[in-house]
């Protein structure tokens, strides 16, 4: 059974900087992908940064290029949002998120249905 743990969440201002943690158990993901979507009130969940487990490679939403850092920590298991220069829209839920198969496609990273596991969810409001 995998297991996916969200932490790091809170209450910020805008401006300053966050750090998801995503801590996975249950199994070797050596060939997995790792995401990180958002849900908003009211809006539809979407995609914002993936890597894959094996080789570290990196894929962002542009909404998240240059301000979000996708990581990972090997001997920890740990997945890794690091966001700076939050603003007010960034508010959301953040879901961390493990696909058992990786293909190179931006299309594959973004959509919800390639990925195989969930996180609970880590509330991130951003106020102005």
């Amino acid at each position: 059974q995998v297991q996916l743990v969200e932490s790091g969440g809170g209450l910020v201002q805008a401006g300053d900087s966050l750090r998801l943690s995503c801590a996975a158990s249950g199994r070797t993901f050596s060939s997995y992908v790792m995401g990180w979507f958002r849900q908003a009130p009211g809006k539809e969940r979407e995609f914002v940064a993936a890597i894959t487990w094996s080789i570290g490679s990196t894929f962002y939403a542009d909404s998240a290029k240059g301000r979000f850092t996708i990581s990972r920590d090997n001997a920890k298991n740990t997945v890794y949002l690091q966001m700076k220069s939050l603003k007010p829209e960034d508010t959301a839920v953040y879901y961390c998120a493990g696909g058992e198969k990786v293909y190179y496609s931006g299309s594959y990273f973004r959509s919800s249905s390639s990925y195989d596991y969930w996180g609970q969810g880590a509330q991130v409001t951003v106020s102005s």
